[in-house]
């Protein structure tokens, strides 16, 4: 199943909402706001820079840049215009930030005028990566600053045993909205390629015990895509979803997935 986000610009609109509501859940998780804390505070940002993420979204994350570099410039950049309204009604004016629709092969920026580079989980969902990365280069100044934040696929779980049907959900929703599950054992050998110093390497373990708000989406996206597919019935997709929360419920729910950051400079 090809991953939605290659063709995002011609998403219906409720599967948009969906992934708005989930990038939202997701940005807001404690657990994920200490992980995006910690690695863009390996950052290093002369006062008055200028700030770039690469597949915005909903603009959560260009939102929390903004709190992160309250002296640069902001600019959030998304394929899909539907996301690029929906950011700039969530922004509510902050004003050094900025909204604007374009493609990362095709950056709608000026060779050298970035400080900082942002892919937040965007890099999984973009066929070429070497070309991607290639850009980025393109538009960072010297000595500008490259940061990637994203999640190795590979490791997602949430079987409490050999065959836990919830895997199967796993499964489908990673293969529903990923293009490379392992893109995240690539960056290193990736950005060196490109003549960039890797100064930071560092992956993050994110688990679902207390809060399994976030992963209990990935669950819901893979028993609907199940369905979808044809490959179980609605009533067992529904069921699979009741299983989750049931745990959840009884406390009983583990989900993990681990992340993965590089910083590198030009």
């Amino acid at each position: 199943m090809p991953d939605i986000y290659a063709t995002i610009r011609e998403a219906p609109t409720a599967a948009l909402e969906n992934i708005a509501r989930i990038l939202e859940i997701r940005a807001a998780d404690p657990q994920q706001v200490e992980m995006r804390t910690d690695y863009l505070a390996a950052v290093q940002l002369a006062a008055g820079g200028r700030v770039l993420e690469v597949g915005c979204g909903t603009g959560p994350v260009t939102r929390a840049l903004t709190k992160a570099f309250p002296t640069s410039a902001v600019v959030g950049i998304d394929p899909s215009p539907w996301f690029i309204e929906r950011a700039v009604q969530l922004a509510g004016g902050i004003p050094n930030l900025e909204f604007h629709e374009g493609d990362a092969t095709r950056l709608p920026v000026a060779d050298e005028t970035i400080d900082l580079l942002v892919f937040h989980t965007t890099l999984c969902h973009i066929p070429d990566l070497a070309a991607t990365l290639a850009e980025a280069r393109r538009v960072l100044r010297h000595g500008g600053s490259l940061a990637i934040f994203d999640a190795d696929y590979s490791s997602t779980s949430a079987a409490n045993a050999a065959a836990d049907p919830l895997q199967a959900s796993v499964a489908a929703c990673v293969d529903a909205i990923v293009y490379d599950p392992y893109l995240t054992r690539k960056l290193v050998p990736a950005v060196k390629r490109l003549g960039l110093a890797v100064r930071r390497f560092r992956t993050h373990s994110y688990h679902g015990v207390g809060d399994a708000t976030y992963l209990v989406t990935i669950i819901d996206r893979g028993a609907d895509a199940l369905a979808e597919q044809g490959t179980i019935g609605r009533e067992l997709a529904d069921a699979l979803k009741a299983e989750a929360r049931r745990r959840v419920d009884l406390g009983t729910f583990y989900g993990h997935l681990t992340y993965a950051s590089l910083i590198a400079t030009k």
